[in-house]
């Protein structure tokens, strides 16, 4: 169940929901929330991630920077959007490597539920943001949060796969352990760097493969033909 997923990394975060800056970003939200300023994703998706993926089963972390900031689209999985809406250019782009690397056919939606489900961690630098004002929320407190989430896999976890896409993502995974996780790089799936060698650069083939090697079940990426509609319904488990 979700809450059992956000039990599972309770114990490595509690410590955070206390510290200055996570009740000075608290403050923020709430007073963003009382201007009615429309924040995405919803509330109860703001940890969607961890309630996604329990730590101890994360397998990948594919790490993005922040939300999508149009209505109907973030809810709380980098990458990812609701089903039945429009699929962003980097998420294509990451469809088409798929395809390309896999012979995976792309998927007629954008939410990435399945591969949360499988042990990807599908995880954002900064986890809200305001309605179509891109970056809004940066530098507000998140940043640190999921510099801890990534320094509890690091620590807690044993051959991870660690995702790197863009120089953003790669600065802030500069603290994973390589002897003891797969660290792969690659440029951001954006439309304006896939050329740069996203495209070619057989991260799903990779991931699996060192999966195997290490005796773990691979990623399963090929996404059914379907509109995945089920919300999550733990507001606030972790924020509590």
């Amino acid at each position: 169940m979700v809450l059992d997923a956000a039990k599972s990394w309770k114990p490595h975060l509690a410590g955070e929901f206390e510290a200055p800056y996570m009740k000075a970003l608290q403050l923020f939200l709430k007073q963003e929330q009382s201007n009615r300023k429309d924040i995405f994703p919803p509330e109860e998706h703001w940890f969607q991630a961890l309630q996604a993926t329990p730590l101890d089963k994360v397998k990948v972390v594919i790490l993005g920077q922040d939300p999508y900031h149009q209505p109907g689209q973030a809810h709380g999985l980098s990458f990812s959007v609701k089903g039945g809406g429009k699929i962003p250019p980097s998420l294509l782009n990451i469809y088409k490597e798929l395809e390309s690397d896999l012979a995976i056919p792309r998927a007629n939606h954008g939410c990435l539920e399945n591969w949360a489900q499988q042990g990807v961690l599908l995880l954002n630098a900064v986890l809200t943001v305001e309605d179509s004002s891109a970056a809004s929320h940066q530098k507000k407190g998140w940043e640190q949060f999921t510099d801890k989430v990534i320094e509890v896999v690091n620590q807690e976890c044993e051959h991870v796969v660690f995702l790197l896409w863009g120089s953003y993502a790669q600065k802030k995974g500069a603290v994973i352990n390589e002897e003891r996780h797969l660290v792969l790089k690659a440029p951001h799936p954006s439309p304006l760097a896939a050329h740069r060698g996203f495209f070619g650069c057989h991260h799903f083939s990779q991931t699996n493969i060192y999966l195997k090697q290490q005796g773990l079940e691979p990623i399963h990426w090929q996404l059914e033909n379907e509109v995945i509609t089920e919300p999550s319904h733990s507001q606030g488990e972790l924020w509590s």
